[in-house]
C-alpha cells in the first residue's frame, strides 16, 4: 500500500452494523426458546465476561451458561441462531456506500474488537469482508494495536469511524494529526450520555453512516480542531 495514501478504518458494530438490533433479536429467540429467566441469566453472563474480557463474547457466554445447563440439547439451536445470522440484513442504510466511498478515496479497512470465531463471522456474513477486499483487522483491544495497523496498512493519514468517544479519544492520543476521528451517532453506546462524558468531540461528527458518501477527502484531511 502506498505509504502517501490515506487509509480510512471502520468499526463494525453500531457503526456499520445495527448490533443493537442483533441484540433484540437474540433476546427474543432466548426468551422463547428458554423463557425469561434464562433469557436474564444469559445476558448476565455475557455482560460479566465482557467486564472480565474487554469485549463482547457471545460464544463464550453460550459456552458458560451451557455449564450450567449441561444436560439441554436445545443450546445448540443457539449457537446456529449466531452463526447463521442473516447480518447483512441488520447493515446500516449507507454502511455498503460508505465503505466503497472510503474505498474511491483512498483505500477502506475493517478494524474491529471482538473474539476469533464469532466476530470474522459477522463479518463476513455481513458482506463487510469482501466489500473491503478482505482488510479486515480485528483485535481484543484495538486501540492498543496502532502499531500492528500501521505494519498492515502504511499510510500518511488515517480516518478511524468509530461509535465510540473512549476509543476515538485514545487513538487521537497515539496518532495525533496524523488521523482523523470520525465519530457516528449510532447505537446506544453514541447516546449515552455517562459514556460520552469526559471525552472530547471527535474531529468529525455524523448522525449516521450514510452521511459519510456525502463528505469529500479535503474534509477529512482538513482534521478539524475538536470541540468539547
Amino acid at each position: 500500500m502506498d505509504p502517501g495514501s490515506i487509509v480510512f478504518l471502520f468499526d463494525v458494530d453500531n457503526t456499520l452494523l445495527d448490533n443493537d438490533a442483533v441484540q433484540e433479536d437474540l433476546s427474543a429467540h432466548l426468551q422463547g426458546a428458554f423463557g425469561a429467566a434464562s433469557r436474564a441469566r444469559y445476558w448476565q453472563i455475557f455482560e460479566t465476561l465482557r467486564t472480565e474480557l474487554g469485549y463482547a463474547d457471545y460464544l463464550g457466554a453460550l459456552q458458560r451458561y451451557r455449564l450450567e445447563n449441561l444436560d439441554d440439547p436445545d443450546l445448540f439451536q443457539i449457537s446456529f441462531f449466531l452463526l447463521d445470522y442473516p447480518f447483512a440484513q441488520r447493515l446500516y442504510p449507507g454502511a455498503l456506500a460508505a465503505l466503497a466511498h472510503a474505498s474511491r478515496l483512498g483505500s477502506a479497512a475493517i478494524l474491529s474488537d471482538g473474539d476469533v470465531v464469532f466476530q470474522p463471522r459477522k463479518v463476513q456474513r455481513a458482506g463487510l469482508w469482501q466489500a473491503v477486499g478482505g482488510r479486515v483487522l480485528i483485535y481484543l483491544h484495538k486501540e492498543a494495536m496502532l502499531q500492528a495497523v500501521e505494519r498492515h496498512y502504511p499510510a500518511a493519514h488515517y480516518v478511524v469511524v468509530d461509535d465510540k468517544l473512549r476509543i476515538l479519544t485514545a487513538i487521537k492520543e497515539q496518532w495525533g494529526a496524523r488521523v482523523t476521528t470520525v465519530f457516528v451517532r449510532q447505537g446506544h453506546y453514541a447516546c449515552d450520555a455517562a459514556a460520552l462524558a469526559g471525552f472530547p468531540a471527535a474531529d468529525l461528527t455524523l448522525s449516521g453512516i450514510a452521511e459519510f458518501a456525502t463528505l469529500g477527502a479535503s474534509d477529512f484531511l482538513a482534521s478539524p480542531a475538536r470541540s468539547g
